[in-house]
């Protein structure tokens, strides 16, 4: 068991997980995932056809034919670690094919890897497949390699990312991921409970609804309504919340529509839990970014939500010395995490990206400065988690299980998500538990983002 700090890059997926054997003679595909959840859904979705056609599946370079190389574009840092990432892979197999955001810069990735097999922009399936064909010709044996009817999974078995939309139609000055993953495009509501079904028919207990702005998802589509569901993410998690699995929504933009939900997790039919990138507090600093500038109607909002569900949670990342960003600017964010007390908070220190349109703006924060906003947000993020955490001790509260070692049982609770949120520890007589279950837990101690209890 380990405790959970806060990741300084929150948007991170769990590392992927594959345990297949590999039999005779069949060629084995390496996959390295870098990035967030939404590129994890990518690589599972690679997978899951490389399975169809008879290849083995490996999370690493080991023994592989060749190795496929899921990267991420989102920071500077993040390209810096995707390159280092394809460096490795040629240096430990040498037949790499990159897909994923970074893939959408291919004369970017050459420039520093000329020997790469193949270089594919982010969900562009099929060219990965062509590439994997080239270098690894496939050998399926139809009496072996049966495809599960809920494909290859690379989370553990009891939680599964859905994702129900790709692309962006806001146009954040920092972010250039509309530019890789293009505009809004919602699947349809039945394609999307349809996946939801066969994932908790094959054991799945939690299901993390992602994209890029799950808010909007249907816009594009009009809402239309397919097969007798429409695609709105109101009436979405309404139907998901009937399969009996957790439903966590997460990327959740505060449009005034996002209210409808919250009688929903009041009623107990999707987890009482919002992910919501609120970035910045400061209306000018906002206005820089080119996001909605309404950080007093926010509180009021917040408040609304609480009203109406008192146990929500509500988790969200912000930007610290963003350029221009001043320390009066800095301070308000602070005042604003006083009023809001957000439960779960996430913090990324602005960095340029090759592409964003903030790169231009003037007054750009010296790093001494951004390392110093940052440390005293985490402290006042700290302080609040570790503050709601203590008012828990005492309750008597439902927990997922994700793992059990000889030292104990790792869960979480319902304002929990796997990897980025906090966990709760069980210690004792935890020998009979098994991941995937979900128990109820008297809270006996708290720390500063981690909760420990035992079994009732």
């Amino acid at each position: 068991m380990t405790q959970n700090p806060p990741n300084l890059r929150p948007d991170l997926a769990p590392k992927a997980r594959i345990s297949e054997p590999r039999r005779d003679g069949q060629p084995m595909i390496g996959m390295v995932s870098l990035g967030c959840p939404k590129a994890l859904v990518d690589s599972e979705r690679i997978l899951t056809r490389l399975r169809a056609e008879g290849y083995a599946i490996s999370p690493d370079y080991a023994g592989a034919d060749a190795v496929i190389v899921n990267t991420c574009g989102f920071l500077d840092s993040a390209k810096a670690e995707s390159l280092d990432a394809i460096g490795e892979a040629l240096k430990e197999n040498g037949k790499v094919i990159v897909t994923g955001c970074l893939g959408a810069e291919p004369d970017y990735i050459r420039e520093h890897h000329p020997n790469i097999l193949a270089v594919t922009g982010p969900h562009q399936y099929e060219q990965v497949l062509d590439a994997v064909h080239l270098a690894v010709p496939p050998s399926p044996d139809p009496f072996i390699d049966l495809l599960p009817a809920s494909g290859v999974t690379l989370t553990p078995r009891h939680y599964s990312y859905l994702k129900i939309s790709e692309g962006c139609n806001h146009k954040c000055k920092f972010c250039i991921i509309p530019d890789m993953r293009g505009r809004l495009q919602s699947r349809p509501a039945h394609a999307v409970l349809r996946e939801a079904e066969k994932l908790v028919q094959a054991g799945v207990r939690e299901l993390l609804v992602i994209s890029q702005d799950t808010s909007a998802y249907g816009v594009d589509i009009k809402h239309a309504i397919d097969k007798g569901h429409r695609a709105h993410i109101t009436d979405l998690a309404r139907d998901l919340g009937s399969l009996g699995a957790w439903v966590r929504l997460h990327y959740v933009y505060p449009y005034p529509h996002v209210r409808d939900l919250i009688p929903l997790m009041a009623d107990g039919l999707i987890l009482p839990y919002l992910d919501i990138p609120f970035q910045h507090a400061h209306p000018d600093v906002l206005k820089r970014m080119a996001r909605p500038a309404a950080a007093a109607k926010t509180l009021d909002e917040i408040a609304a939500w609480r009203n109406v569900c008192p146990d929500i949670t509500l988790r969200s990342t912000f930007i610290v010395g963003y350029p221009g960003e001043t320390e009066a600017e800095f301070q308000t964010l602070l005042d604003w995490m006083d009023e809001a007390q957000l439960d779960r908070v996430g913090c990324f220190q602005y960095e340029n990206v090759a592409g964003a349109r903030s790169n231009a703006l003037p007054d750009h924060v010296p790093d001494e400065v951004k390392q110093d906003r940052w440390n005293r947000f985490m402290e006042k993020a700290q302080a609040i988690s570790e503050a709601k955490l203590v008012a828990k001790v005492g309750q008597t509260i439902q927990v997922i299980v994700d793992e059990v070692d000889e030292d104990g049982a790792t869960c979480r609770t319902k304002a929990d998500a796997p990897e980025i949120d906090g966990n709760l520890f069980i210690d004792e007589g935890f020998e009979g538990l098994s991941a995937g279950e979900i128990v109820p837990v008297t809270v006996e101690e708290a720390g500063e983002y981690d909760l420990w209890g035992r079994l009732v």
